[in-house]
């Protein structure tokens, strides 16, 4: 079954209708939330695509997965920890994270950082 969402965000504060907003990590880490834009609830059996929001000064959890990620900075700065790398994110930049991989984000700056990520269906 197709479905279309839609948004009905704004530019630094993304949200699609009818997508609940949930508090993100193992323990709930204050200023990070997650929504699933397309997922399970959609019966999608190959990947989900899911959305992060960090205020500004907050990191999603450092962790490594044995599933790929695919990434796309839809505003915001940030900095991401890769294996023993620190990188420097901005606005549209994608990234690629092997399985395994050591990651996490950390919201630079005085905004909201937003991305997409897709992961396959779990």
């Amino acid at each position: 079954m197709s479905v279309v969402l839609y948004f009905t965000g704004t530019k630094n504060n993304f949200t699609w209708q009818g997508i609940e907003i949930h508090k993100y990590g193992d323990k709930e880490l204050e200023g990070v939330t997650r929504q699933v834009i397309i997922g399970p609830q959609d019966q999608s059996s190959n990947f989900a695509v899911r959305y992060f929001r960090l205020e500004p000064g907050t990191s999603s959890n450092l962790e490594r997965h044995s599933h790929e990620h695919g990434v796309v900075v839809m505003h915001g700065h940030a900095r991401l920890q890769l294996n023993d790398d620190l990188i420097d994110l901005k606005t549209y930049d994608s990234i690629f994270i092997s399985g395994d991989d050591l990651h996490q984000f950390t919201a630079m700056g005085n905004e909201p950082f937003g991305f997409l990520c897709v992961v396959p269906a779990k």
